[in-house]
């Protein structure tokens, strides 16, 4: 398996007559070393269905085929979702298949088969919404790891009680474990962009509620960090029916109704939200 170099990047752009998008989040994976360990990095292996968002012009992809049993590469624009087994073709010895879906990730519900293994550069704008939205909607999918900017991924991968602490720190953390995974310099993009990237890796977990919990406990996380530094009372009182109400909940769920929304767990807000229910 050959992977792409900048060169070859470059030439297929100007091949399809392609301007990098900013609105797309299109910032091409070049360094080949960087391709291979983001794989490593996630575990795949050769029973993999691994699923890639954003397959661009194909570094990650090439560099899935070489271990993962299939991939499935899920790309909104149509030239390059349309030239993306091309160039799979002239650079696989591999006959292991590539699926390549063009659509928005944001609105995939289903898939020809069931993804274990998530490898992803997301586009930048959008990358927390869809994170979250293939953690809820594809369940086999057991690991993998992410490359997102920065500030994104230190909020991924947040704890309670730290400052990059909030709604996707929360939310990521109902389905997943999250951490860190390194950094990775802005020469290995074409273009290079304006902001710093890190890899953020996941291992799913059992989650700690069913549908409906998981909705209530959601809303109760919004209201809790929509205006961060108020106390709990005061920033759950609208969903309850004012402060007092929000405190009595609060303290039969064994809650301090003083704390902010940045000291709670996944399990402490879920707490909450099952007290909701039963109140």
């Amino acid at each position: 398996m050959s992977l792409l170099g900048a060169a070859e990047i470059r030439e297929l752009a100007e091949a399809l007559d392609l301007k990098p998008s900013k609105s797309l989040g299109q910032n091409f994976v070049i360094d080949a070393n960087v391709c291979r360990k983001i794989v490593r990095t996630a575990g795949v292996t050769s029973s993999d269905i691994a699923l890639e968002i954003g397959p661009g012009l194909g570094s990650l992809t090439l560099a899935m085929m070489e271990i993962a049993k299939e991939v499935i590469a899920v790309e909104i624009d149509p030239r390059l979702a349309k030239q993306l087994p091309i160039t799979a073709a002239a650079h696989s010895e591999k006959k292991e298949p590539l699926t390549v879906i063009n659509q928005d990730a944001l609105t995939v519900n289903s898939l020809p088969v069931n993804p274990t293994v998530l490898v992803a550069n997301l586009p930048y704008n959008v990358s927390v919404p869809v994170f979250l939205h293939l953690l809820e909607v594809f369940p086999t999918l057991r690991t993998g790891v992410v490359m997102v900017q920065a500030e994104v991924a230190d909020r991924l991968a947040a704890k309670p009680n730290s400052k990059e602490y909030g709604i996707p720190s929360v939310k990521a953390a109902w389905w997943a474990e999250v951490s860190g995974a390194g950094s990775v310099s802005r020469s290995i993009f074409w273009p290079a962009p304006n902001v710093d990237s890190k890899l953020v890796s996941f291992t799913r977990r059992q989650t700690p509620g069913d549908e409906e919990l998981r909705k209530k406990v959601f809303a109760v996380i919004d209201l809790a960090f929509a205006q961060r530094r108020k106390m709990l009372r005061s920033a759950l009182s609208s969903m309850y029916g004012g402060s007092a109400s929000a405190e009595a909940v609060l303290t039969a769920a064994g809650i301090d109704p003083t704390l902010r929304g940045e000291a709670l767990d996944i399990h402490a807000f879920c707490k909450i939200a099952e007290q909701g229910l039963r109140s």
